[in-house]
């Protein structure tokens, strides 16, 4: 089975190329030139260059693959523009190029996400039948991505999954909570709720809407059952680090200036203006029931062992 992995280099993409490769696929990486490749350079899998903004760049490479896996994605920017260009352009020139080159493609499928629905707005976790209503640039423009795919699925068998917060090890933005923690403080943003997903949990997610037929044409929230609130993961990362950390609290009138401040020290950092408008939503949260019936997805990785083992690994490579 020949499998094209989209975003490979990067956190989630790395951990699904292993576990492809363990898998005995035979899997090609599209990375651009200015892609790292360091932590699957040493896999057993082959690089095709191009880059899904560029349409022409995509044309040569996509006609023996059995899979498509679409993890490629701008999750942080100071630019809409970049936002929507990458997102839903990209993804929509990535899907167009498959339908038109590959159209006997056994699935492809696009790694969306939960902002592309928004957050609960009644405190119950959301559903696939929930209208979507993202509150960032982010959000929508990964809204407009699945839209993209979603004009395709009479042409080619598709399937968009939406993880909440992922996390595990190489995961830079669980960091920045994990470094302010060992510094003994965290933002408290008032009791705020989320769902989230160990990052083991969700590649063995993409992988089973991958082979599983009854996931053709379908979304799915992937999430690991439970719901936290932003005091419990604080806590629990402060215990797995042994620090006692305080709460610093932030009002959310000051958010839009301390991210302007951040943008301008951090371009790239998870703490900007786009993210605060999600910041300033309380309910994070969605249900895996669908993914659980259909497809058999069940989680093994709660928050308490993921966070353990994401520390462990942040210690052992000196993040932290």
């Amino acid at each position: 089975m020949k499998a094209l992995v989209t975003g490979a280099t990067g956190f989630i993409g790395s951990h699904l190329c292993e576990e492809l490769i363990r898998r005995g696929y035979d899997v090609t990486c599209l990375s651009r030139k200015t892609s790292k490749n360091t932590w699957i350079e040493n896999l057993d899998l082959t690089f095709v260059k191009g880059d899904c903004t560029v349409r022409e760049s995509l044309l040569e490479f996509l006609d023996n693959f059995d899979y498509i896996f679409h993890l490629a994605g701008l999750t942080k920017s100071c630019s809409p523009v970049d936002f929507f260009r990458v997102n839903a352009r990209g993804t929509e020139n990535l899907v167009k190029a498959v339908a038109e080159r590959n159209p006997s493609v056994k699935r492809f499928i696009y790694v969306s996400s939960l902002a592309a629905v928004g957050p609960s707005k009644n405190g119950t976790p959301l559903r696939e039948d929930a209208l979507p209503s993202p509150v960032s640039d982010y959000g929508k423009s990964k809204l407009e991505g699945e839209r993209a795919v979603l004009k395709y699925r009479d042409s080619i068998p598709v399937t968009i999954l939406r993880p909440p917060a992922v996390y595990g090890p190489r995961d830079k933005d669980m960091l920045v909570m994990f470094q302010m923690i060992k510094k003994g403080f965290f933002f408290d943003l008032g009791k705020c709720y989320y769902s989230l997903l160990y990052v083991d949990d969700l590649v063995q997610g993409i992988l089973l809407s991958a082979e599983n037929s009854k996931a053709i044409g379908n979304t799915y929230f992937l999430c690991d059952g439970n719901i936290y609130t932003g005091d419990e993961i604080a806590m629990e990362i402060s215990s797995m680090l042994h620090v006692k950390a305080r709460p610093v609290k932030v009002p959310k009138f000051i958010m839009p200036f301390f991210a302007a401040i951040s943008e301008k020290i951090n371009k790239q950092g998870i703490i900007n203006r786009d993210r605060i408008k999600d910041f300033r939503h309380t309910h994070w949260i969605c249900d895996a029931g669908k993914a659980r019936e259909e497809i058999g997805f069940v989680p093994k990785v709660g928050m308490k062992e993921g966070i353990r083992w994401t520390a462990d690994w942040y210690r052992i490579h000196r993040w932290l």
